[in-house]
């Protein structure tokens, strides 16, 4: 019974995809519609060049009738001129509405995934998800723009000759489609086996865009520790792996065609052993034959194609249910009925009670409660593992806690506008965060509608003007992928400059200084003092001398708050923040 219940929610999972998909091809209607006008011109066309076989044979060649010799080569060019434009029509139309719908799909794909917690892209591979975004939607847009358009076409085409035949000789005609029912078979078999091995082709797909990933962005590592090979038979494994699923498809796409060979020459053998039959008794004419005969091969072949139209359909659709896989998780980070909106001021943060574990139920702090007055600085401390990040990343609620609450000035921030709470808090990471865009639009990134002079004066301020005025275009310069053209403390100060310019109350620094050289980080801690004043900041620090000022210090073991004061008080306990400043400064 559970069995049952599931494959039922299965299936109407899948029909609600298959609608949504539909509602896309749909919204393009107008042009479906014109496209599927020269489809149908299309179709007509073939149908005539079949029909016009008979008086070409019998008109021309039996009867030598003139007038016809005159009329028939104008109306085949007149048939061909129509069928050209039509074929032109219906490509591009169609191309137009999968390119339409592949656009759609990447952006809601790209949304989906920047509305999602920080959670569900740590647990993802990024290349999984590029793979998503271009591969597999590209097998969707394929699906639309040259399957299903070339399946309407040849349904067309199917249904005109059809006609065409049964005009002619019905009676030969019915025991010529005998052997029509059996081509479908090898169309829902092998089509089946096609969307199983395609899906597999674009999870291979998916791994080896993560491969790719991580070897371009970590090529320093890959060279420094000389595992060029490594990679290189790791690549060359992925890429083996793909092969081998691409030749499983391959098979099942080509078992069809032998089938539906085998089954078109069965007809064919039919109605000339049948047809000439009736021709050498008299009951039909040479051109009737001989336009049957060419009508049933030219049905035959889109028949034949739609075999081929169909792999590439379950191709699409395997691609679009992983697609779908992305557009259809739900972010477990909850924007309240009606939110709260925070105005732009300073804010007290508190804590009650709060605890957090991540989806394998273990708890990452516990029973966390603190009070950070508007405008003071709280230092977070401890070993690796304690729980520093995590519960700095629980105030701008890039995960929920697990019970408790965090307040800002006394609400509860789950009933605070998620981007209202966001616009009130600044971050400056350990790994500076730069966009292959220019030092200005860096800086700007938060606030993209700042004046010119506001920019720079939040240059100043993180001690980063000097070195930006030494590049070649200045504050228009580009500064790579991941600011790969700048040192580690330029890097730092542009995340500095980005925050300052933000202007946010509440300020996360996440060991912004760990990283850094003495001289780097001397001009980064100026430059983080500016940043500082008047905001309500979390530290977490590694270098306890950053932290000396702040007005409280807290030490988190895993966990727990384990001590609470400020620098002096800590020192004075001999407790474990004494044991960390003495293990930093005992060689000093």
């Amino acid at each position: 019974m559970v069995i049952s219940d599931m494959k039922l929610t299965e299936k109407l999972r899948l029909t609600e995809r298959h609608r949504r998909l539909l509602d896309l091809v749909m919204a393009q209607k107008g042009r479906l519609l014109l496209a599927m006008g020269c489809m149908a011109l299309m179709a007509g066309t073939t149908s005539a060049s079949a029909w016009l076989v008979k008086p070409v044979i019998d008109d021309i060649f039996f009867n030598r009738d003139t007038t016809m010799l005159k009329l028939l080569p104008l109306a085949i060019v007149g048939i061909y001129v129509l069928r050209g434009l039509a074929m032109y029509g219906q490509e591009f139309l169609m191309e137009y509405v999968g390119n339409h719908i592949i656009r759609q799909l990447r952006d809601q794909i790209y949304c989906r995934i920047m509305e999602l917690p920080i959670s569900y892209v740590q647990e993802e591979k990024t290349g999984a998800l590029m793979s998503r975004i271009t591969y597999d939607v590209n097998l969707v847009k394929i699906m639309v723009s040259s399957a299903v358009a070339a399946a309407v076409r040849d349904t067309l085409t199917i249904t005109g000759l059809t006609c065409v035949i049964f005009y002619m000789d019905w009676r030969m005609a019915i025991m010529a489609f005998f052997v029509l029912p059996f081509a479908f078979i090898p169309l829902v078999r092998f089509g089946r086996r096609v969307r199983k091995t395609s899906t597999g082709v674009q999870e291979a797909m998916a791994d080896l865009s993560v491969l790719m990933h991580e070897t371009f962005v970590g090529s320093k590592i890959v060279k420094a520790f000389g595992m060029e090979d490594y990679e290189k038979k790791r690549f060359s494994r992925k890429t083996a792996d793909i092969f081998r699923r691409e030749v499983k498809t391959a098979r099942a796409k080509s078992l069809s065609s032998p089938v539906m060979e085998f089954l078109g020459g069965l007809a064919v053998a039919f109605v000339i052993w049948y047809g000439g039959f009736n021709v050498i008794r008299g009951y039909s004419s040479p051109g009737t034959f001989f336009a049957f005969l060419t009508a049933v091969i030219m049905l035959y072949d889109p028949v034949k194609k739609l075999t081929k139209i169909n792999n590439a359909v379950q191709e699409g659709m395997a691609a679009a249910h992983r697609v779908f896989d992305i557009i259809e998780t739900k972010s477990d980070i909850r924007e309240a009925a009606k939110p709260a909106i925070l105005a732009a001021r300073p804010h007290r943060v508190s804590f009650r009670d709060v605890h957090f574990g991540y989806d394998d139920g273990e708890m990452v702090l516990k029973g966390i409660d603190l009070d950070v007055p508007s405008g003071k600085v709280l230092a977070i401390v401890g070993v690796s593992g304690g729980g520093k990040t995590s519960m700095v990343n629980l105030i701008p609620r890039f995960h929920d806690v697990t019970r408790g609450a965090i307040l800002i000035d006394g609400t509860d921030i789950r009933n605070i506008a998620i981007k209202s709470l966001r616009s009130q808090i600044a971050m400056v990471t350990q790994e500076p965060i730069l966009f292959n865009d220019t030092v200005r639009n860096n800086i700007a990134y938060g606030n993209p509608d700042a004046p010119e002079s506001e920019i720079v004066a939040a240059a100043r301020a993180a001690y980063a003007y000097d070195f930006i005025q030494g590049f070649p275009k200045g504050f228009d310069t580009s500064v790579g992928e991941l600011g790969g053209k700048l040192s580690g403390g330029e890097k730092q100060r542009l995340c500095i400059a980005r925050a300052l310019l933000k202007n946010a109350p509440i300020l996360i620094l996440d060991e912004a200084t760990s990283s850094l050289d003495t001289e780097a980080e001397s001009l980064v801690q100026k430059a983080l003092e500016n940043l500082m004043q008047g905001r309500t900041t979390f530290v977490i620090a590694h270098r306890l001398s950053t932290i000396v000022s702040a007005d409280q210090i807290i030490v988190l073991k895993q966990g727990r708050i384990i001590e609470s004061g400020n620098h002096a008080e800590l020192l004075a306990r001999r407790g474990e923040y004494y044991k960390l400043y003495q293990m930093q400064f005992k060689d000093r």
